[in-house]
């Protein structure tokens, strides 16, 4: 009997110590539904703002105007006046082409433009003569008429002699090759010795044009709609117009300081690739950028009013993106929302799904879950800056 009351005792001991440890508990920290703490979490209030975003292209640089240098003419390359990469001025003397047949037409075509207005004279003297013997009725008209028409042969003939010779000319002069405008040398795959001529596999070198360059680039089919559902403007055409100057980001990743503007190239979508190819044109006055080289457009989207909340405060699920809103009794609403990122890919601007005013949880969602109750505390300096780029 005195060992039950023992046990009896010890077991009333251990209820009344686990109660009281249990109602400690209670006391220490709030509880939430089944029994789970409630723990606190930052919470920020929307508030809209600017934020500018850019869209990136990548590019392709091509000069305002590339020309292909091929001779008129078959010829071996006598002289190579130019290096590869050099800027050259209009009218500068870039390649001499040796073929002696020119020089030798040349030769043969001033000899009978001569011996043509040797025999032009000739017949000319022979009117002057005839002419008086006719007046005096000498000799008959005919003898006039036949001196004429042997002036006017000899005259046909000497136009013909110096058509030859104008001919023979512009073909030696095909042997100096000039620059049709000021530009950029590219590679010269000939050599001095080389046979080259008008249906050459190869032109002699490219002329490219760089005073200002062109970025090809390439926009999908949604992303063309929407610019034209965003741009203003009545017309495709117009709505490109209203797109604001775009920044040039070179290959090493510095930013090009003159800002270009952007054209259509081409307002067909392309059955192939499901993309329109459009150009921005920039100045380029230093010859810094050549053509062939590679870039990334850059065109900026400015949003008026947007909120922006930290990506880590939102999570994704089946194609949506989500955050967590702050009630009034403190519980959370997981809450779906339309957004673009930031350039540095740290937050979200929120177009759709939010307003101003709205709580939001901040960080640490991952341990959250819909419908429950937390704790509202301040964001830590820093934790939410708000950046707008």
């Amino acid at each position: 009997m005195r060992k039950v009351l023992l046990f009896v005792c010890l077991m009333t001991l251990v209820l009344f110590s686990c109660n009281n440890e249990k109602r400690g508990l209670m006391t220490g920290n709030k509880m939430g539904h089944a029994g789970n703490m409630v723990k606190a979490y930052s919470v920020m209030t929307l508030e809209p703002k600017s934020v500018t975003v850019h869209q990136n292209f990548p590019a392709t640089i091509e000069g305002q105007q590339v020309i292909e240098i091929r001779p008129m003419i078959s010829g071996y390359i006598s002289q190579i006046l130019v290096n590869e990469g050099d800027q050259v001025r209009k009218d500068q003397i870039l390649f001499r082409i040796r073929n002696p047949q020119y020089e030798q037409a040349v030769v043969s075509a001033k000899a009978s433009v001569n011996s043509a207005e040797a025999d032009v004279n000739s017949a000319a003297i022979e009117v002057e003569k005839v002419k008086p013997l006719v007046e005096k009725e000498i000799v008959s008209s005919y003898r006039m008429q036949s001196a004429e028409l042997t002036l006017n042969s000899k005259k046909a003939q000497l136009e013909e002699a110096k058509a030859t010779l104008a001919n023979a000319e512009a073909n030696l002069g095909y042997t100096v090759i000039k620059a049709p405008q000021n530009g950029i040398i590219g590679t010269i795959p000939y050599k001095v010795g080389a046979l080259v001529g008008s249906t050459s596999t190869e032109a002699l070198t490219k002329l490219s044009d760089i005073t200002n360059v062109l970025a090809y680039f390439s926009w999908n089919e949604k992303q063309l709609l929407d610019l034209l559902t965003s741009t203003p403007g009545k017309s495709v055409e117009d709505k490109v117009k209203n797109i604001p100057p775009v920044t040039l980001i070179l290959a090493n990743g510095i930013e090009y300081p003159e800002k270009g503007r952007v054209e259509m190239a081409s307002g067909l979508i392309s059955t192939e690739t499901g993309s329109a190819t459009f150009k921005a044109v920039f100045p380029n006055s230093n010859g810094l950028i050549r053509s062939g080289s590679s870039a990334t457009v850059s065109i900026p989207e400015t949003f008026d009013s947007v909120f922006v909340v930290p990506q880590a405060a939102t999570y994704e699920l089946q194609d949506k993106r989500f955050i967590y809103k702050v009630e009034a009794d403190n519980k959370v609403t997981a809450v779906a929302f339309k957004s673009v990122p930031s350039d540095d890919a740290e937050y979200f601007y929120v177009t759709e799904g939010l307003k101003a005013a709205d709580k939001v949880v901040s960080e640490g969602v991952a341990s959250l879950r819909d419908g429950a109750t937390i704790i509202p505390k301040e964001p830590a300096a820093g934790d939410v800056s708000g950046k707008v780029n």
